[in-house]
């Protein structure tokens, strides 16, 4: 192993070339973390907020972005872990505190490290981690979705509202998703939505014109300008989640609510973290896709050297799925 490695760092915010690819030294674990050979990355709008600057005080600069990373374990000083086990590792300040995974190794606390066993490609597990930790933590905790109910997605052809629909049809819920464009209705139909709908700014009429009394369960992920549709598509005592702002859009002006929320909906949000997402449950889901079962959304593939394009497709919104990143690739950009 050598003592350098290649990795992305935005010196501060600003547009796409802020983005720059660096030889850096490989780092130490300190005491109670573990060293990461990152094989797959996954990119999340949360790093785009960050390059844009709206993260604020949170992010101090230079810093290697990057909110999770799966990998194998590469130097593990607590003996948790042997060297070579399979892991993906997110949120816990990656890419924000200190140094995440756009690189090709980064170092984390061991108690936000998740193992899993998989022959799946890298690029299949890459997509994985925080996209499923989000997804399934939106139903778990913030919905408590159960059997049988219905579930509206908004934003249903991100990456974590495709997520939301693979989980949601696995645990037997009738599951109605949204996309602005009609080119990407196949996408969602796929993968095994019952209802696309066209986002059109009045989804609540076409929620109701399916089910007259409201969806059990919503989850926002276009951010505050979709959400008091949301909320009216939402049956009395039903929930709403508000887990994304795709729309850059995350904080409602004069919040009132009595007129904000219909009577007896429930508003609630999830931005929980890695202890959200039980290993039985990453390798129950890994299991699945590996016996196609379950699909993983993977729109792109990208190498490292190419990590301005992959933010720039997903600035742009056109993404079908999840962008992964393969830091140790020099083979360019290919489709899923």
């Amino acid at each position: 192993m050598t003592d350098t490695m290649r990795a992305v760092v935005l010196d501060e915010p600003g547009p796409v070339t802020s983005l720059h690819i660096r030889e850096l030294p490989v780092p130490e674990p300190e005491a109670g973390w573990v060293r990461i050979r990152v094989e797959a990355f996954g990119l999340n709008r949360s790093e785009l907020h960050t390059r844009l600057g709206l993260a604020g005080d949170a992010v101090t600069y230079p810093r290697v972005l990057g909110i999770e990373a799966t990998g194998v374990i590469d130097t593990n000083p607590t003996g948790t872990f042997a060297p070579g086990q399979q892991v993906a590792t997110m949120m816990g300040g990656m890419g924000r505190a200190y140094d995440g995974g756009y690189a090709q190794y980064t170092c984390v606390p061991v108690d936000q490290v998740i193992p899993f066993r998989s022959d799946l490609p890298w690029q299949t597990l890459g997509a994985v981690a925080e996209m499923l930790q989000t997804a399934y933590g939106s139903l778990t905790v913030g919905l408590d979705a159960q059997p049988g109910q219905s579930l509206l997605v908004r934003g249903g052809t991100s990456s974590v509202g495709m997520a939301a629909a693979v989980l949601g049809k696995r645990l037997g819920m009738t599951v109605l998703s949204t996309t602005r464009s009609p080119a990407k209705h196949d996408a969602l139909t796929q993968i095994g939505v019952d209802h696309v709908l066209l986002d059109d700014g009045d989804v609540a009429a076409q929620v109701r014109a399916i089910l007259p009394h409201g969806v059990d369960g919503a989850i926002e992920l276009v951010g505050t300008p979709t959400l008091p549709d949301t909320l009216r598509a939402v049956r009395v005592h039903g929930t709403v989640c508000f887990t994304g702002m795709l729309s850059n859009v995350w904080t409602v002006k004069d919040f009132y609510p009595i007129d904000y929320l219909p009577s007896g909906v429930r508003l609630t949000a999830y931005s929980g973290e890695a202890d959200d997402l039980p290993a039985d449950v990453l390798q129950g889901f890994l299991d699945d896709v590996a016996a196609e079962s379950a699909v993983v959304p993977v729109d792109r593939v990208f190498d490292l050297d190419h990590i301005r394009d992959a933010h720039t497709l997903m600035e742009s919104g056109d993404a079908r799925g999840k962008l992964v990143v393969l830091p140790w690739s020099r083979q360019g950009a290919s489709t899923a």
